[in-house]
């Protein structure tokens, strides 16, 4: 089971991966990166270890 301490709001996510939080929910719309929603309030949430995932798919792919 995951626990709610695994999940980040959209604010950190953002600040872990270095973009704003407008890009962010644009790649969550995509589909470019996993995300969930609060029951209870609609926010946002992203798994560390799916922010974790996609900054090493998107360092694999600009390594030459």
């Amino acid at each position: 089971m995951t626990k709610l301490n695994e999940y980040v709001k959209i604010a950190e996510a953002a600040r872990i991966l270095g973009v704003s939080q407008n890009t962010l929910r644009a790649w969550a719309e995509a589909g470019k990166i996993p995300v969930r929603r609060n029951p209870a309030n609609r926010y946002r949430l992203f798994l560390r270890r799916d922010l974790e995932r996609f900054l090493a798919k998107v360092a694999g792919r600009t390594k030459d």
